[in-house]
């Protein structure tokens, strides 16, 4: 806790009196506005806050005997009591210098509006139709706010100053402090006859709809910056930004890992034993692709530079397609003595089960380690 008798330079019997012209005394000094040293504002602090304990008897009793003066309750100053509220009171708002009119313009809000695109404006890029509602110039009156051919006029009561000052009493004297003029709202202008489009604003809700590029490479989630085309602001001042979150929808074909597209193809038992040449449908177009003989299920082929496209760097990923070997499920009775055939030629009528090397391998760890 801090020495509040030795942050105000006084004893600890100082008088009330005493104590007041202290805090006078160091505050004219220690005024930031005054005094712009680095820890000007934390020293006055300080001295606000020892002034707040000692000058209340009850707090300075509560303080004296080594309790919480604020009851523990209060962090820096008391309930009710602090930094600006000594700023106001004592050297008043206007202690730097008055504020003036403020202006009825100011800048319109940030907009996040999201769309969705499918895979292909993903992958190449492509422009979108985006609809939005937002705030524009009102047209009547081109952002005014008055009606057509009426006009503002100067503030009475604040003859255009924005701003009204008043003179009050405190113990350190008289002080000037400026608060905003309460008819005209600090504009220092009034609109006797607002706008009937905008009722003053300046602007109006309206739908429109705008062209949007869409870079090759972009993924759900990005978002694209587009200044300048947020809502329009107050007293038609300068549209706000506009941010647009993409979603890609799902393909029935393909799926996205990262830059790379992957899919899959049904091929026929003995079409993966045989070998075969099949056309195979590519977002760029058909494409030939090879099915090896002898293929497994699970296999992939790789077409490089088939894939999505490097968002911030050149070139594409790739396209992998996956072959789903698909065995037969019905079969008429030639179909199902032909297969027998096969069988009893490559000596498979009754497989004993055993596994490869690879296989062999798996296997038989999972075998020692249930053994466990």
């Amino acid at each position: 806790m801090n020495d509040y008798y030795e942050d105000l330079g006084v004893s600890r019997d100082a008088s009330a009196e005493d104590i007041k012209k202290a805090y006078r005394k160091l505050a004219r000094t220690l005024h930031p506005d005054v005094n712009p040293g680095e820890d000007a504002e934390e020293r006055f602090k300080r001295v606000s806050q020892a002034y707040d304990v000692l000058s209340d008897e009850t707090k300075r009793r509560q303080y004296d005997m080594g309790g919480d003066p604020y009851g523990g309750a209060h962090e820096g100053f008391g309930a009710g009591f602090s930094f600006s509220d000594i700023m106001e009171q004592f050297f008043g708002q206007a202690a730097g210098g008055g504020r003036g009119p403020r202006s009825r313009s100011s800048r319109g809000q940030d907009g996040l509006v999201g769309l969705e695109v499918d895979l292909a404006t993903a992958v190449f890029g492509g422009q979108e139709d985006l609809v939005i509602d937002t705030a524009t110039v009102c047209s009547s009156c081109s952002g005014d706010g008055a009606q057509p051919g009426t006009g503002r006029r100067t503030c009475d009561t604040c003859a255009g100053r924005g701003e009204i000052q008043q003179v009050q009493r405190s113990f350190l004297g008289q002080v000037m402090t400026s608060r905003p003029c309460p008819t005209c709202q600090g504009f220092g202008e009034v609109i006797p006859n607002p706008c009937h489009e905008c009722s003053g604003q300046g602007r109006v809700r309206t739908r429109r709809t705008m062209k949007v590029r869409i870079p090759a490479g972009v993924d759900s989630g990005t978002r694209i910056h587009l200044a300048g085309e947020g809502e329009v602001g107050p007293g038609g001042g300068p549209a706000g930004d506009l941010y647009v979150e993409l979603r890609v929808r799902e393909h029935e074909t393909f799926t996205r890992r990262g830059d790379d597209l992957h899919a899959s193809v049904a091929v026929p038992m003995t079409a993966a034993a045989l070998g075969v040449d099949m056309t195979f449908a590519t977002l760029d177009g058909e494409q030939e692709i090879s099915i090896k003989r002898g293929t497994q299920p699970g296999d992939t082929i790789v077409l490089p530079g088939l894939g999505v496209t490097h968002l911030r760097s050149e070139g594409r990923g790739d396209l992998v397609i996956h072959v789903d070997v698909r065995t037969p499920t019905k079969l008429d009775a030639e179909q199902e003595q032909l297969l027998r055939d096969l069988a009893r030629v490559r000596d498979e009528e009754a497989p004993d089960g055993e596994l490869d090397d690879v296989d062999a391998g798996f296997v038989g760890r999972l075998r020692h380690a249930f053994r466990r």
